[in-house]
């Protein structure tokens, strides 16, 4: 029977219920309890620091007028991370494994951007358009190759973070297919040896998960810090 390696991005299914919302619903089940305070349980505290040393790092190279966008920020790698660990869990798949949904996540905010600079700073902004000393020949070309380079950028957020999910995903799935088959053949030898590869390869897809919120989260800040 053929498997097709991309199965694994589409939302499983059992009985006609959708698995994935079931999935979300028991990880917070699991890692939050009721409590009358907001940082008693440990999950919330974790969250918290994690998101403060994530919004230092990524406020240090940016100047204050963007640095109010903290809180944004913060949130908007949490959504990434979180969406991107969902899938390691079993049963369920990475929602930013689908390019309709990183889309929708990197188009309005790389247009808050575009709408910020228009309103700080809009002489600033369309100077990034047209370099200095552009030969005079030149500048309808260099304004609409600029204008190009712009629009391309809430592609190229979402095109990058689909691609190393995607990527990691189907190689996992080729190791551990063929670790199945080498347990049949060879239990002894070349079994344990890809098993060790396949929970290597794990490890990496964790910190990629984590990696790649990073660096969209970081360019969106780098784009508030040419706007603001």
């Amino acid at each position: 029977m053929k498997v097709n390696l991309f199965d694994q991005f589409m939302t499983p299914k059992t009985l006609g219920a959708d698995l994935l919302l079931l999935t979300m619903l028991l990880a917070i089940m699991m890692l939050f309890k009721p409590t009358d305070r907001l940082f008693d349980a440990p999950v919330p505290t974790i969250v918290t620091i994690l998101a403060t040393l994530i919004s230092k790092h990524m406020l240090e190279p940016i100047n204050p007028k963007a640095q109010k966008w903290a809180q944004f920020l913060a949130g908007q790698f949490l959504l990434i991370a979180t969406l991107n660990l969902i899938g390691m869990l079993p049963y369920t798949f990475a929602p930013t494994t689908h390019l309709s949904v990183n889309m929708a996540l990197a188009m309005p905010a790389w247009l808050t951007t575009v709408v910020i600079g228009a309103s700080y700073k809009p002489t600033s902004t369309l100077a990034h358009l047209l370099p200095e000393n552009t030969p005079i020949l030149l500048i309808p070309i260099i304004i609409l190759i600029e204008t190009i380079s712009q629009l391309m950028r809430p592609l190229a957020l979402a095109i990058r973070l689909t691609a190393n999910l995607i990527a990691g995903h189907v190689l996992m799935q080729l190791i551990s297919t063929t670790m199945m088959i080498l347990t049949v053949l060879t239990p002894m030898t070349l079994a344990p040896l890809v098993f060790l590869l396949l929970l290597l390869l794990t490890t990496l897809e964790l910190a990629v998960a984590i990696i790649q919120a990073y660096v969209f989260t970081l360019l969106l800040a780098l784009y508030l810090h040419e706007n603001t």
